[in-house]
């Protein structure tokens, strides 16, 4: 059995299924990368994949350029352009959790429903996935998780009433307001949160919470 300050095993590969009122509604982790990556892995996977794309592209490109094709041919290689476009950008497209959002290998950013981050427990840093169904229903995945490591550290409330941050080692992370109504925490609660091990980030994830008039861990 996992002490307090221990992921379970199986943590990654768990479905989350919720009930969401906006278009993000269909969300699942996926359990593709058993071990976490650290942050120069992260970047290096997500910049291989933009790298092959760009490629796909050019050499499109150059059979377009290099050949003596007649017009319905030059429709063909365009059509197939166009095609390669919409699976690109419309279907599934791979990116980089920032704490609020999925960054998108075109550089978009696809909002990830906070519900689902925080129960989540994803990461500044994680690699993700999005899909985009005929429907127009947004499915994200977590496709590869940053190296993590615990910290404990005491929520505070920023400037608005939404705004919440965790103090902890003399450096503020922000959390999401999700995380603090699913816990029913409140300012001066001990806060144990998930940062990347080896990259400094401005979000965490909530991993625990000890209230101050309880002496055991939710």
């Amino acid at each position: 059995m996992p002490t307090p300050f221990q992921l379970p095993e199986d943590e990654q590969s768990t479905s989350i299924e919720e009930k969401q009122e906006d278009v993000f509604s269909d969300t699942e982790v996926s359990s593709d990368e058993p071990k976490g990556m650290s942050a120069i892995e992260t970047k290096l996977a997500l910049a291989q994949r933009v790298i092959r794309s760009v490629k796909e592209q050019i050499d499109t490109l150059e059979r377009l350029l290099e050949s003596r094709a007649e017009a319905a041919d030059v429709e063909k290689l365009l059509a197939e352009a166009k095609e390669f476009e919409i699976s690109f950008e419309g279907k599934s497209i791979d990116g980089v959790f920032d704490g609020e959002n999925m960054v998108g290998e075109d550089g978009n950013p696809y909002p990830v429903p906070p519900n689902y981050a925080s129960k989540s427990k994803l990461v500044e840093g994680d690699l993700m996935r999005v899909t985009i169904s005929d429907s127009g229903r947004f499915i994200f995945k977590q496709r590869g998780p940053i190296e993590r490591r615990r910290i404990i550290g005491t929520l505070v409330m920023g400037d608005m009433s939404t705004d919440y941050k965790v103090l902890a080692d003399g450096h503020t992370h922000r959390i999401l307001p999700a995380a603090v109504s699913f816990h029913k925490a409140k300012p001066g609660d001990e806060v144990v949160i998930l940062v990347p091990k080896n990259a400094p980030s401005k979000w965490a994830a909530v991993e625990h919470i000890m209230k101050k008039a309880e002496t055991s861990w939710e």
